[in-house]
């Protein structure tokens, strides 16, 4: 079928939107942008005239794709090569979507995106229309063929099941990037208790390489041992030059909503490390260092004005 001008204005001013919810039903720009070009196929291949309304049809249309997926997605993470992550969106990302609302801007989170894998597909459904996109039960029950009180369960045992595995990490931007600041003049320092005092005593460090660069199977727990493996991060050594294959340039940025450190080499983004800072400290290190999930950062990085790197590591 070949769609005309104002069908294609009517899927081309819904992509945004779909593309936000992909992204934080999967975890994955790259995967996001295939659903939603999955979608348009479709799209294109529906008798448009009958459908009353086109966002409710291509949500759920998307919403199913995303389900496919989500099942296939738990068999391959079962054999990834240790920690999983999700692939890094940095600031100014569409894909992030809405951010107005403290409940948006946590959904898309590393910690809360980490936390939606342990939810059954249904209950990662619900929570993502309901929480970031405020989308009433009776429309995520149609889009899920269910009933309103089964989309309301979903919902709440998916909002105990984040809330139990989550700190809220609201704070003061300034503060943040305070703490940053003194994160990095720590851990330059060459020695471990001043970066223990910048942690929760629950603190935890996790490295997702993907099999493709060195990363610890297992993370790192207690404030102690969280403090050892940041100070050896940035204390040059020539294992770590060979690893990099040139000089490192560390900048402050966002990623996810969230504060964190972009590391590049040659204008090439080697690692994404967002920080959960809450009022008792640095509660996370999560650091995506796999190059497959650092693409879209890369190329997002070449096209911005980021400034002069706050730490140069030869």
């Amino acid at each position: 079928m070949v769609l005309t001008g104002t069908q294609i204005d009517l899927f081309e001013a819904s992509m945004p939107r779909l593309k936000a919810i992909a992204y934080r039903l999967l975890g994955s720009a790259s995967d996001a942008e295939d659903a939603v070009q999955d979608t348009f196929l479709r799209w294109q291949s529906a008798d448009i005239d009958r459908i009353e309304v086109p966002e409710a049809w291509l949500t759920k249309v998307l919403t199913n794709l995303c389900l496919n997926q989500l099942t296939s997605a738990r068999a391959r993470r079962e054999t990834y090569v240790g920690q999983w992550l999700p692939e890094p969106l940095l600031a100014g990302d569409p894909m992030l979507g809405p951010a107005d609302t403290v409940e948006q801007r946590e959904s898309v989170s590393f910690a809360v995106l980490a936390l939606l894998e342990r939810l059954s597909p249904d209950e990662r459904v619900v929570y993502v229309l309901r929480e970031a996109f405020g989308y009433p039960h009776r429309r995520i029950a149609e889009i899920l063929d269910a009933t309103e009180s089964a989309s309301q369960q979903l919902f709440h045992r998916a909002k105990k099941h984040i809330a139990e595995g989550r700190t809220r990490t609201e704070i003061d931007e300034a503060a943040a990037r305070r703490i940053v600041d003194e994160f990095l003049t720590a851990a330059t320092s060459g020695r471990t208790e001043p970066l223990v005092r910048l942690l929760t005593a629950d603190a935890v460090a996790i490295g997702d390489g993907g099999g493709k660069v060195p990363a610890r199977t297992r993370p790192f727990e207690g404030a102690v041992a969280v403090a050892k493996f940041t100070r050896s991060l940035f204390t040059p050594n020539q294992a770590a030059r060979n690893l990099l294959g040139g000089t490192a340039e560390i900048h402050v940025s966002y990623a996810n909503g969230l504060p964190a450190l972009v590391v590049t080499v040659d204008g090439r983004v080697i690692g994404v490390m967002c920080l959960e800072i809450t009022t008792d400290g640095i509660a996370a290190f999560r650091n995506q260092a796999n190059p497959d999930k650092l693409e879209r950062a890369t190329r997002q990085w070449a096209a911005t004005d980021h400034g002069e790197p706050a730490l140069r590591i030869n």
